[in-house]
């Protein structure tokens, strides 16, 4: 508050000060007493310019001026002023600078409401913030951490009552029992039984659970996971019917009864009619598929590894492996002309052996066998595997030694391979249509050009050992059985790795073979069972094979408990009910089992 102290003087209540007033000061304040503008050069009369407008500052808003009420008191206002216990100096002062005021306000007012002034927006924080930093792995991206409530544990149970029933309380034996179990399947909570609830001890692991609480919380994600409810079946892959991919071998129809050992090998004629047997007990075997007679036995007095019928009808000949010798038999089949062929080709006009030191093969190695009536070929080991080429003229011989030999039957001619395998040779078989020659070790399978006499391809198994191989009809997948009981499926266009591996039996493979015209696949394993595979192949390159497992074949059995034994590579074995061997019929969807069970086994649809 000013207070009025003489005629230059003024007391500042508010500061408790005097203030003392200019010579200035006192003329403005009697310029505006007389109801003048506190400055000469002010003309009230002037039109108004809005001072605020920045873009055309120059140019008034409007020619009208001001009206005098503005400025100067009238009559009633000075007479009122009059009144007032202030001295006529101050009134003067503090009625101007109000009126200044005012025309500062209405200025402003004016600019604001058009728009002129503009009030800068005051920034806007953020109500919420990443507690623990920017997570961008957050599959929901919600900006500040949601609630999670805490799991709920479980209710007690009646065992967990201070006073449970007695068919709650174990035994003494029982709790001895828990301590022979595994930590995780010993139970944590043992009833027992107090007579009140004073009795009841304190909780030995409280704290302990109570750290564990803790834990988990300081360590559990600080993310909201939405849980997938998918159905389990939805995921399994989508396969036909079985019913639509039939016909396939899914009963045991014939038995072919007559060995006394293990059945080693069997092979098929390749108009279906025959088939031939080799067994442990050093005998060979012919009989008729539809009526299971034995109609010719051939012995030998050793161990037959290996059978293998010529893929040509027109040449009913048997090869046979037996020890270090393949035997190429005439089976009296067909006609007088087809046994003047067979006749002539399995005469022998000069014949050798073996030199002295038995380390290399002389020149010529075939011998003439009159009790057999065939060609005896003579090799300097074990002869393990024989196959034939699809022409019926040239077949190979596979020794458990990094070795490999080729014959020509009808120029009596044996050639060494000059691959370099490796490894140590498990089985080898010609390609359907081409000259490629398929040589398995026992890691890999290799592909050879017979005609460029060089490597083309590499199978990687990853297999523990190999112990078959089987090439489809069309020559472009490949079909690898294992020691480990995998089955690996290889696509020759695809790559070098197995296009499915098949986990199916939990023993030995010991074959694996394709059928000649239907989608069949099959395996055999020392579990005395063989699987039925469906394996399509699509001429649309772009498609992958479709496989499919269609039945589980089971029937052979041990022999009165006895085991046989036999050779087979390195390895004696001692078996009773394994399933040594499985051919396909080629033109029905049949298969043939050989078991260790002396039997032969017929599977149709």
């Amino acid at each position: 508050m000013l207070i009025f102290l003489s005629r230059r003087k003024i007391y500042d209540e508010y500061n408790d000060e005097e203030v003392e007033l200019t010579k200035e000061e006192i003329k403005l304040i009697r310029r505006v007493l007389k109801g003048k503008a506190p400055h000469g050069d002010f003309d009230p009369y002037a039109p108004y310019i809005d001072w605020f407008k920045w873009e055309d500052s120059k140019h008034p808003l409007s020619n009208a001026p001001e009206p005098k009420t503005r400025f100067i008191p009238s009559k009633w206002e000075a007479k009122k002023a009059s009144n007032i216990i202030f001295p006529d100096v101050l009134q003067c002062f503090i009625f101007g600078s109000l009126c200044l005021v005012n025309l500062q306000v209405l200025g402003l007012v004016r600019a604001i409401r058009k728009g002129l002034i503009k009030f800068d927006k005051p920034k806007e924080e953020p109500h919420f913030y990443m507690l623990w930093g920017d997570d961008a792995s957050s599959s929901e991206k919600t900006g500040h951490l949601s609630y999670i409530p805490a799991p709920k544990p479980n209710l007690p149970g009646h065992e967990e009552s201070y006073n449970p029933s007695l068919e709650y309380i174990p035994t003494q034996e029982e709790i001895n029992s828990y301590q022979l179990m595994d930590e995780e399947d010993r139970p944590k909570f043992i009833p027992k039984r107090f007579t009140s609830l004073r009795s009841i001890p304190a909780y030995e692991n409280a704290v302990k659970d109570s750290f564990e609480r803790c834990l988990d919380l300081y360590l559990c994600p600080r993310v909201r996971k939405k849980r997938i409810n998918i159905d389990p079946e939805s995921l399994k892959p989508k396969l036909p019917s079985r019913k639509d991919l039939k016909p396939y071998p899914a009963t045991c129809y014939l038995e072919y009864r007559g060995h006394k050992g293990a059945v080693m090998s069997i092979s098929t004629e390749a108009s279906g009619q025959w088939i031939a047997s080799g067994s442990s007990d050093g005998t060979v075997r012919l009989w008729e598929v539809e009526t299971c007679r034995c109609i010719k036995v051939w012995e030998f007095g050793e161990v037959v590894q290996y059978v293998a019928w010529n893929p040509l009808p027109e040449l009913p000949i048997l090869a046979v492996s037996v020890g270090q010798d393949v035997f190429l038999l005439n089976t009296g089949l067909g006609n007088e002309e087809t046994q003047r062929k067979v006749k002539e080709l399995l005469h022998v006009a000069t014949s050798t052996v073996l030199d002295d030191s038995g380390n290399k093969l002389s020149a010529w190695n075939w011998l003439q066998d009159d009790e057999h009536e065939g060609i005896r070929l003579r090799h300097f080991k074990t002869v393990y595997s024989v196959e034939w080429h699809r022409k019926g003229d040239y077949f190979s011989t596979v020794m458990p030694a990094d070795i490999l030999f080729s014959h020509v039957l009808s120029k009596k001619f044996t050639q060494r391979h000059p691959f370099k395998l490796h490894g140590l040779p498990v089985s080898a078989v010609f390609h359907p249509t081409r000259s490629i020659f398929f040589v398995s070790t026992k890691k890999n399978v290799r592909v050879y050009d017979l005609l460029k006499q060089k490597l083309i391809k590499k199978l990687e198994t990853g297999l523990r050992e190999v112990s078959s191989i089987s090439v489809h009809p069309t020559g472009d997948n490949v079909i690898v059985g294992s020691r480990d009981g995998k089955l690996c499926w290889f696509d020759m266009d695809l790559s070098s790795k197995p296009y499915k591996v098949l986990k199916c039996h939990p023993k030995d493979i010991t074959n694996v073979a394709f059928h000649r015209s239907y989608p069949l696949f099959a395996s055999c394993s020392d579990d005395c069972t063989a699987y039925v595979f469906h394996g399509m192949v699509y001429s649309d390159l772009n498609q992958n094979p479709l496989i499919v497992p269609l039945e589980i074949l089971r029937g052979h059995a041990s022999s009165n408990g006895r085991g046989e034994f036999f050779f087979d590579i390195h390895v004696a074995y001692t078996c009773t009910h394994r399933v040594l061997d499985c051919k396909f019929h080629p033109r029905q969807p049949w298969l043939f089992t050989a078991g260790a069970d002396s039997l032969i086994k017929l599977y149709c649809h």
